[in-house]
């Protein structure tokens, strides 16, 4: 995750009331490796049918999600051992009718700190509050377009744009932070500076930009990726934009930590301040390092992005023992520098910072998923030289 506007002005919303001040000067210590934010996707089941979707999520679902008192179980284990964050995520979490059951235990915890990421669709007026009552500090609402019928074709079921937009009215009424999330694909990237308008306009706090990823149905739509020109402007707009909005909304980039480098290397003026981007970025994580995912069958993957992968199940492990640095299936991620060996990716100094990029779009398209991220375009001898920096090193 590249924090834009902190790393372009030093200023945070919704970021810096969960994690407190942080910056290229002050890099975060919200999360660490043992203690991870989790992304908990609770459920299969949605109501929408995304073109996209990570974990392939439809209506009805035949695998075996944990049950209401195994998910309370994992509740209360993440606030024993401290969890920095949990994102509540489905599919749609809302669809579970024991939804509130599962959250009780973490409901307005000082650890962890709780955020939905939702369709919008379910949020009413009651849910709303009730979300506010357990203590959410943050709702993100999937918006794809401003132009109702691009997202709800991208979403799956006409209505999806409307529904959302009443959802996040609802929460903003109700006193939670909201920001939306929107994948970006070749065909939505130039629509950037007007969604961030409108979310601006709509009170909105924070944007998440995530770069289309090739996991789940996403696996399918490869062609919908953005090019590297169309990646590299996107880069210098949103350094733009970022100083536009710094007072009132957040921008965020997922899913391409490449660009955080390149736009350290627009912004910094010398090594010395070059390297305190870096130290930032670093401090941010990744997939397996400060970051995990759990699966609505209990099993616990380096994060949503890497399906293929299980580090543990928890109906057979806890957590604080998934979680042990001695983790065979783990270390490969806390120490990722050691595996990546593309032809870029394999020999790039800031390999560690970047993680590769995204592993699930070298698999999709290179057939190893421990190759080189595609969508990568970052000259990084250039970059290094201009900063003094030994192309052999590892950041």
């Amino acid at each position: 995750m590249i924090p834009v506007t902190v790393m372009v002005t030093g200023k945070g919303t919704v970021s810096t009331r969960i994690k407190g001040h942080y910056g290229p000067r002050r890099p975060s210590s919200f999360s660490d490796i043992l203690r991870p934010i989790v992304f908990w996707n609770i459920t299969y089941k949605c109501n929408l049918r995304c073109i996209h979707c990570y974990i392939s999520a439809g209506q009805y679902s035949d695998r075996y999600e944990l049950s209401t008192e195994e998910a309370i179980r994992v509740s209360e284990e993440m606030v024993k051992i401290g969890i920095p964050l949990v994102i509540l995520s489905g599919g749609e979490p809302l669809v579970r009718d024991d939804f509130w059951k599962i959250v009780e235990p973490l409901a307005n915890k000082k650890r962890p700190k709780l955020s939905l990421s939702t369709n919008g669709t379910l949020i009413t007026r009651d849910v709303a509050h009730q979300l506010a009552s357990y203590g959410f500090v943050y709702v993100g609402i999937s918006i794809d377009s401003i132009v109702p019928a691009r997202h709800d074709y991208f979403r799956g079921v006409k209505g999806a744009f409307e529904a959302a937009v009443r959802g996040i009215k609802n929460s903003l009424e109700a006193g939670i932070d909201v920001g939306i999330r929107t994948t970006i694909t070749k065909f939505n990237v130039d629509e950037v500076p007007d969604i961030l308008k409108w979310a601006h306009d709509n009170g909105i706090r924070r944007v998440s930009l995530y770069i289309l990823d090739t996991v789940g149905r996403g696996a399918f739509i490869k062609d919908l990726l953005p090019s590297h020109e169309q990646l590299k402007k996107l880069a210098h707009m949103l350094i733009d934009e970022a100083r536009k909005y710094a007072d009132d909304m957040e921008i965020l980039v997922v899913r391409a930590q490449f660009l955080g480098i390149y736009m350290a290397s627009i912004l910094a003026k010398d090594k010395e301040e070059f390297m305190q981007y870096i130290k930032m970025l670093d401090a941010q994580g990744n997939c397996g390092r400060k970051s995990i995912s759990i699966y609505p069958d209990g099993e616990v993957k380096p994060c949503q992005f890497i399906d293929w992968v299980s580090l543990g199940n928890l109906r057979e492990k806890t957590l604080s023992e998934i979680l042990r640095p001695d983790n065979k299936n783990l270390e490969p991620f806390i120490h990722i520098e050691k595996y990546l060996r593309g032809t870029r990716c394999g020999q790039c100094p800031f390999r560690r910072i970047c993680g590769g990029g995204s592993r699930g779009r070298a698999l999709a398209l290179t057939g190893d998923e421990w190759g080189d991220d595609p969508l990568c375009f970052l000259d990084y001898t250039e970059i290094a030289k201009k900063y003094g920096i030994d192309t052999g090193a590892v950041l």
